[in-house]
């Protein structure tokens, strides 16, 4: 980057705010803005650029690019809304026939999403042994009978990630069969081995192709409006950033991407590298774990809007503390109900007749810019002075559930709500709060890498070999994503035993990630 394009904007979208920053060339935070997020979720988006640009002035020109983490995608499967339908081919039979896709997921999600699905002939061994010849013939004659009642096609085969010639070969079958622009779409490009969750994340990851398209080009619009000359990228799940073409191909990689940069934008801001972090904001406080600056991922299955996916997403507790949350007086109860973008008007402390924690905060001395507390009666102020000691419990409790019995782990305080984290916790370290703190998840955003990611099972005996080839496929899925070549390197590599094969057999799973490219992002290849 150049001294004149050395500028970039960092966008993130939650519940209740869209938080906007520009970032130097040294990574300095020299324009930020909350703004209301919108229903259509763009609005916010456009209104935050509106804002800093026109805080840096002349300095606009110097933007180079727009990093964006974005709720669309997960608002889209919660509320059922702008959903593809999708046709699912699974390769596996006559194995796993005893559970048919989607039989977990809610029956409303699953109406929406399925155009049909289709057990056939083909899949692996754990050890690569075919479990049957593969169907080709049952392909075509399910999207035959189908008669184009779909706007895409998931292929999901039985450890496909380990041994992916059959799937890519069902690809190229469906393009021949039906057209050259099928959108088509393969489980060994979005998850780990485990058949039902990445079946799940698949089918997800093709209903949201609609979705995405929409709020890619959306951005661009807003970059467009604004006469920018700039890469646009979007932020991962993992705290990683990918280009637009790769985020329109794999949206469902967006929907952790909220957490995800609040726990790297506050390692950034803190200067901190292994931490608890804890971001604050209107309805939660969301906690994570930082190590080594990206964000401790869970090992368990993740639930997205009623459907279990095994993708990597951040290791996050959600606990009902934010600054809107409601303080019953007559129970002393703290939450869960919150008042969220409705907290300017109608708490306490705006004029409003419903006690929150921010209200509280403000009674113990918080300063909260240009207001002030109303008189209250004496079993209001019990009722917040209690409050706050309840909330001290709630996080002192889920910070000794993610510390893992570690003591010493400062904690970063982020988001707009962190006045009520006090500065002394059972179970940690130092309490620390970085400037910018309020806006760390457009930080997170701006600062990112490209990133990637490769899964593949061999035998004990071969894991040196699986290393390296899981390794130079993650490496080329990050600079698909948009990482420089010269400069992206594996930044993870974790190794797992299989049980209940006939040999001793691991799975490797590595990441790779590296700096944006000067020269813009790669085109992803199609599949």
């Amino acid at each position: 980057m150049t001294r004149e394009r050395e500028l970039s904007i960092g966008v993130d979208v939650g519940g209740t705010n869209t938080d906007t920053v520009v970032l130097d060339r040294a990574g300095a935070v020299i324009a930020s803005t909350k703004k209301p997020t919108t229903e259509d979720v763009i609005g916010g988006i456009r209104a935050g650029i509106a804002q800093v640009l026109g805080e840096i002035g002349d300095r606009r020109s110097q933007v180079s690019r727009v990093m964006l983490g974005t709720t669309h995608a997960t608002n889209a499967i919660v509320a059922r809304r702008s959903l593809a339908k999708v046709a699912m081919v699974r390769l596996g039979a006559p194995a796993a026939t005893e559970w048919p896709p989607l039989t977990a997921w809610p029956e409303d999600l699953a109406s929406s999403v399925l155009a049909g699905a289709a057990m056939l002939g083909g899949g692996h061994m754990v050890d690569g042994t075919p479990i049957s010849p593969l169907d080709r013939d049952g392909v075509r004659r399910f999207l035959d009978s189908l008669a184009g009642s779909y706007d895409a096609i998931a292929v999901c085969g039985i450890f496909s990630p380990s041994f992916p010639e059959q799937e890519l070969e069902v690809a190229a079958l469906i393009r021949d069969h039906i057209g050259q622009d099928a959108r088509v779409f393969l489980s060994q490009d979005i998850g780990p081995t485990g058949l039902i969750e990445r079946e799940n994340a698949t089918l997800l990851n093709a209903a949201l192709h609609r979705v995405a398209h929409d709020v890619t080009h959306a951005l661009l619009d807003v970059v467009r409006e604004q006469d920018l000359d700039t890469e646009t990228y979007f932020a991962q799940n993992d705290g990683t950033l990918m280009s637009l073409d790769y985020a329109e191909q794999f949206p469902v990689l967006t929907i952790g991407s909220g957490p995800a940069n609040s726990i790297r934008g506050a390692a950034y801001l803190s200067g901190t590298d292994n931490a608890i972090v804890v971001d604050v904001g209107g309805t939660t406080s969301d906690l994570g774990v930082l190590v080594n600056g990206f964000p401790r991922e869970s090992t368990l299955p993740r639930e997205i809007g009623g459907v279990q996916t095994n993708f990597r997403m951040p290791d996050i507790l959600s606990v009902g503390i934010g600054g809107g949350t409601i303080v019953d007086v007559d129970t002393g109860r703290v939450g869960p109900q919150s008042l969220g973008y409705r907290i300017d008007r109608e708490a306490l402390l705006f004029g409003g007749s419903t006690p929150t924690l921010t209200d509280a905060a403000a009674l113990a001395g918080s300063t909260i810019t240009g207001r002030a507390l109303p008189a209250l009666s004496k079993s209001t102020k019990a009722a917040l002075s209690g409050a706050l000691e309840i909330t001290s419990a709630k996080l002192e409790e889920a910070v000794e559930r993610l510390s893992l019995g570690r003591v010493d782990l400062p904690l970063v305080v982020v988001g707009g709500g962190g006045f009520l984290v006090p500065e002394q916790l059972a179970g940690i370290g130092d309490v620390i709060r970085p400037d910018f703190g309020g806006v760390a998840n457009a930080v997170g955003a701006a600062i990112s890498l490209a990133g990637g990611r490769a899964d593949q099972i061999a035998d004990l005996e071969d894991r040196e070999a699986a290393i390296e080839s899981a390794s130079q496929a993650a490496i080329a899925k990050a600079i698909q994503a948009g990482a420089d070549p010269l400069q992206v390197e594996v930044v993870d590599v974790l190794e797992t035993s299989i049980s209940y094969s006939a040999r001793p057999t691991v799975n490797i799973a590595v990441k790779a990630a590296g700096p944006l490219s000067h020269l813009g992002a790669a085109t992803p290849t199609p599949v």
